[in-house]
């Protein structure tokens, strides 16, 4: 159900929301192209630095990283303005996404870790990573880390994925920021066993139901004792069983639904 939704949300994503560069913030390893107007002498185009700078010509070292593209294109130009270059018009463009990393992991087609081009939201992410498994859940974990320092406490936030494709809330659509760690869940499980036409195991659904988890199973069998359904539950380590149970009854993750023989 998850799959399907996110395929055209995706698609939609992907229409409406253009990769925007100018509120990047420049870090460590980005490749920046600099021209300015009517000096081709002082077009150049640089890595940034580990310790955060570019060397220009005429300028020497600039500090950039922490900046966005409008930040350093201000600053560069108060420089040049500050006895080299009367009005001088400086223009900054990103060439090489470097500094920006995110690892996704969990259920989805192509894990690992991944440079982040520009602003990235969490369903770019996952269209670059090829996509949620079938067996996909209805939440995401991000753990953040709250500093510069990897050492730090991450703080967690969590992606409610029915929220986000079925409901289309794209405030679940956030920003993926430098150092995420995203986990994709698996979906949770159930089990529809006896007298149904297809007793297997199923993805649990919200809101699933002991009628509802029988019509995915194919209904009852001609030999099915409708009256006599039970629920086998974990609890706590320890199984429970809940005899004779109303078609209404709310199941949970990791039931098993028994459905006996009629002898009659």
């Amino acid at each position: 159900m998850i799959q399907r939704f996110l395929l055209s949300f995706l698609f939609l994503i992907m229409l409406s929301v253009p990769v925007v560069a100018q509120d990047y913030i420049v870090g460590k390893d980005d490749v920046l192209k600099i021209t300015v107007y009517d000096h081709d002498d002082l077009t150049t185009t640089v890595r940034v630095s580990g310790d955060g700078t570019i060397i220009l010509p005429l300028l020497n070292r600039v500090e950039v990283a922490g900046l966005t593209i409008n930040q350093i294109s201000n600053k560069i130009t108060a420089l040049f303005a500050d006895g080299y270059i009367r009005n001088p018009q400086v223009n900054v463009f990103i060439e090489d996404f470097r500094s920006k990393k995110a690892v996704i992991l969990g259920q989805i087609n192509k894990p690992g870790l991944y440079e982040l081009q520009g602003q990235t939201t969490f369903l770019e992410l996952i269209s670059k990573a090829g996509g949620l498994t079938k067996d996909a859940g209805d939440t995401t974990i991000i753990k953040r880390k709250q500093g510069p320092n990897d050492l730090e406490e991450k703080s967690v936030l969590t992606i409610d994925m029915i929220q986000l494709v079925e409901k289309g809330d794209t405030s679940q659509n956030i920003q993926i920021m430098d150092g995420d760690n995203i986990y994709i869940a698996k979906a949770g499980v159930f089990y529809v066993s006896g007298e149904v036409n297809k007793p297997d195991v199923y993805k649990f659904e919200e809101n699933m139901t002991v009628i509802k988890a029988i019509t995915m199973a194919g209904g009852f069998s001609d030999k099915a004792a409708k009256g006599g359904v039970k629920i086998i539950r974990k609890i706590q380590e320890r199984e429970q069983v809940i005899e004779k149970v109303k078609m209404d009854e709310p199941i949970m993750q990791e039931d098993v639904i028994v459905v006996p023989e009629s002898f009659f």
